[in-house]
């Protein structure tokens, strides 16, 4: 994961004291937009994970046109949100 982000030239390694997993965090938004997105466009995420990142990227995409500063826009993001990972219905796929 350390070389990943040497490689990326992005993000923070946190590490779990009590478990054997590792986080990575990246929290500029330029970094998200310009580095993360057109990576996993070009290599493309596989199963049901394709369908999170696509929501990940219609909410990325809401803040980027700065309608998550409306309360219409946030709602939607709570809504594209709340239907990811475990929230999601896979009987309907």
């Amino acid at each position: 994961m350390e070389s990943l982000i040497k490689c990326l030239g992005i993000g923070k390694l946190y590490k779990y004291p009590d478990k054997a997993a590792v986080v990575i965090m990246v929290t500029k938004f330029s970094d998200i937009t310009n580095i993360i997105i057109p990576l996993f466009e070009k290599n493309p995420l596989l199963g049901i994970k394709l369908l999170d990142y696509l929501d990940w990227c219609k909410a990325a995409k809401l803040m980027n046109e700065n309608s998550h500063i409306t309360p219409e826009g946030l709602d939607l993001i709570r809504e594209i949100k709340s239907g990811m990972n475990r929230g999601r219905d896979i009987s309907s796929i």
